[in-house]
Formats: C-alpha cells, sequence, structure tokens
C-alpha cells in the first residue's frame, strides 16, 4: 500500500511544545514495521513551530509572521534530528522535503517535486514532508498541513491518507459538549450536512481543525484516495488502519458527486 501520513502537533508535542519522546518513538517504531512489510509511505510532520517554540521558551504559539518562521526555522532541526535518530535504529533512511504552494500549484515545480518523492520511493527512503515554514508567508503559504498532505496524497496517486490527530474522527455533534455525540464511521459524500459538522478550533499548538480535515478530504477523496481521520494518542492504531479494521472516519474516495479536483 501507498499511504501518506500526517502527524499533528498533538501527536508529537506536549501542550508546552516539548517532544512527547514516548509517542515519538513508537511513532517511528511502527511506521518503520510497517515499511518493513513492503508499504511505500510519506510522513507530513507538523510539529516544526511548536517545537520551535517550546525550545526558544516562549510561552505560547507565536502569531506574528517573523516570530513564527524563527521558530520554525529551530523547530525543525529539532524535528528532523529526531526523526533521523529514530528511524536509523530500524535501519530507514529518511528524506526531508519542505514546500511552500507554488510547489504544488506550479505545474513545472509540482513536476518536480514528483519526481523527487517518487524516486525516494524507489530508493527506498522515507520521506519526511512540511511546508516551508521558515520562509513561507501568506502568499505562499499552504496554510496547515492536513492541506497539504492531501496535496501530496494527489500528487503520487496514494491509495490512503491517514490523519493522526488529537480526535477519535468526525462526530455528529461536539463530544466535548455533549457526552451523547457519536463518531461517524464512513463518510461517502461531503455533504453541506457534513460541512455543519467542522468546527474551528485545533489544538492550542497546532493549526487545523475539523475545517481544514474536511478541504482535506475533498482533495484526496477527489484524486481518489481514501482519507482516514484517526487519533494519534497511540501509534499503533496504524497496525489496525493497515490491516483494514474501522478505526476512527473515513471517507471514500469518489464520494462528491463532481468531477472538480479540489484545490488548496
Amino acid at each position: 500500500m501507498k499511504a501518506v501520513i500526517k502527524v499533528g502537533t498533538s501527536t508529537l508535542a506536549y501542550r508546552t511544545g516539548r517532544l512527547n519522546i514516548r509517542r515519538v518513538e513508537k511513532l517511528c517504531k511502527t511506521l518503520s514495521d510497517l515499511k518493513n512489510a513492503g508499504n511505500e509511505l510519506i510522513v507530513v510532520s507538523s510539529g516544526a513551530i511548536g517545537m520551535g517554540a517550546g525550545k526558544l521558551s516562549l510561552p505560547s504559539r507565536p502569531t506574528d509572521m517573523p516570530t513564527k518562521q524563527a521558530a520554525a526555522a529551530v523547530g525543525q532541526c529539532e524535528l528532523m534530528y529526531t526523526y533521523d535518530r529514530l528511524f536509523s535504529e530500524y535501519h530507514h533512511t529518511v528524506a526531508q522535503i519542505l514546500l511552500t504552494a507554488q510547489d504544488i500549484e506550479q505545474q513545472g515545480r509540482r513536476e518536480n517535486f514528483q519526481s523527487t518523492l517518487m524516486r525516494l520511493l524507489e530508493l527506498g527512503a522515507l520521506p519526511i514532508i512540511n511546508e516551508n515554514d521558515s520562509v513561507a508567508t501568506e502568499e505562499i503559504a499552504i496554510g496547515d498541513n492536513d492541506s497539504l498532505s492531501a496535496a501530496v496524497a494527489a500528487c503520487i496517486g496514494a491509495d490512503l491518507l491517514i490523519l493522526l490527530s488529537d480526535i477519535d474522527g468526525l462526530y455528529d455533534d461536539d463530544p466535548h459538549k455533549n457526552p451523547a455525540a457519536k463518531m461517524i464511521p464512513v463518510v461517502t459524500q461531503i455533504s453541506p450536512e457534513i460541512e455543519a459538522l467542522a468546527g474551528s478550533a485545533g489544538s492550542e499548538l497546532g493549526t487545523g481543525g475539523m475545517t481544514t480535515k474536511l478541504h482535506a478530504a475533498r482533495i484526496a477523496t477527489a484524486a481518489g484516495t481514501d482519507m482516514i481521520i484517526a487519533n494519534g494518542e497511540d501509534p499503533a492504531v496504524l497496525y489496525d488502519i493497515f490491516e483494514g479494521k474501522a478505526i476512527g472516519t473515513r471517507f471514500v474516495a469518489g464520494g462528491n458527486g463532481n468531477d472538480r479536483k479540489e484545490r488548496i
């Protein structure tokens, strides 16, 4: 299986911005095992700004662009150092790719990205992708890694996109306010009713809420890729997903009733 796994900031880090070492170690071990089984994996990793904020001892996630970019520059180093060290323990080589919206939207740059990514997979490397937050401004920013991961999945014709976050899936009501809220296991069409269920709040250190995840689902399913939202608290959930078990909320490809591919 060719799969894109998006790892949210809440999965990688504590609320302090510091790395959740136990969870990240388990994530890398699980991904290494799945790769050993013959799966082609691409990781889209959040966390650079959040981790940079923690390492710089900032009181909260920065809101101004220069501090965001500074935090990203610091955090990206720690993030990739951690991935390189942990995946090396399981004899896997990681590759870093940093993207802006122009790299996806401009045909020539998109083709170069596709070629590089496919060659990395052929060489057995594990690509780790993030938005180039240290240089991206409003004009060239993708905005969130949910949309980025969906664009990557569409670029390479992935079989599956998995969004690991701090939520179990899409609910019929806000589970934080309504204990009786029920999770929706399968979405075959992103209807106005489904869109109305999206909230706007992400975690304190992250940027993505359910709205961005539904946008990602539109991009992925329009390109023929199923998408699953699952809780990343225990990365071993990936085993269940790859074994075809019903985890989280699955958005089924081709169920949106139009042939128009969504753009970022």
